[in-house]
């Protein structure tokens, strides 16, 4: 967490090569990989998780864009896995009470109209880092992929939010603002706080279902992916236009 969490802050305060970042990332969630021991399973596997895991972290950080958005979010994942160790026990209730306490701290000065501080890469990077750990103790523990649900908004927006970039042939290493909260906080003028909170009570929703609905937990993980998915296009259906406009006017500009 140190390593990465070191280049996030370099690159904060000096723009890092995204080679060089990336590295680094990887290097790190090797790291962590040696510390849940899975290191001797297959090459393929390993190099499967890695990919992913380093494109949840990186996710995270570009869905941090508004005020209060990383600290709650943060906050529903990290109670949810709260809620399941107090049922399985999967981890030491420590890490889990340190991370809420350090959450709730920035959330309180994050999570305001004018916000006293803001997270950088550092601290978006910081705390997928941690809940990644987590949320990987649990999977391996029980054997139940579909935790991963505990970050079924922000997987949704940011994959589908790709794909869409892919569509339009946009180069997704540039900045950019078609996130669907984005949309709702720039184009929409909805306050951040009020967008913060609905991802956070979307997310919420779903967690509680994850832990706590007696159903069949794949069958409930395509669900929510469909709903999710048919909303966001649903949703930029009928809104993305606002956003074309937007870079339509900054063209002419």
């Amino acid at each position: 967490m140190s390593l990465i969490c070191l280049i996030s802050f370099i690159d904060d305060i000096h723009s890092v090569p995204n080679k060089i970042r990336l590295v680094v990332q990887f290097a790190a969630m090797l790291l962590m990989f040696y510390d849940l021991d899975i290191l001797s399973f297959e090459s393929i596997w390993i190099l499967c998780a890695l990919i992913i895991c380093v494109g949840i972290i990186n996710a995270y950080n570009f869905m941090d864009g508004i005020n209060g958005i990383t600290g709650g979010y943060s906050l529903v994942v990290l109670l949810s896995l709260v809620c399941v160790d107090l049922q399985i026990d999967f981890i030491d209730f420590n890490y889990l009470l340190v991370a809420v306490a350090a959450d709730l701290v920035f959330f309180f000065f994050n999570f305001r109209k004018k916000a006293k501080c803001f997270a950088g890469d550092v601290g978006s990077v910081g705390i997928a880092f941690v809940i990644l750990f987590a949320l990987g103790k649990l999977v391996l523990q029980t054997g139940n992929i579909t935790y991963i649900l505990f970050l079924a908004v922000y997987g949704i927006d940011s994959v589908l939010t790709i794909i869409h970039r892919i569509f339009l042939h946009e180069n997704l290493g540039q900045a950019h603002r078609k996130h669907a909260y984005q949309i709702m906080a720039n184009e929409l003028k909805i306050p951040h706080v009020v967008v913060s909170l609905v991802y956070m009570l979307i997310q919420a929703l779903i967690s509680v279902g994850e832990i706590y609905l007696q159903i069949n937990k794949w069958i409930y993980c395509a669900i929510v992916i469909l709903v999710l998915t048919g909303t966001y296009i649903l949703f930029m259906k009928k809104f993305y236009y606002l956003h074309e406009e937007y870079l339509n006017n900054k063209i002419v500009k």
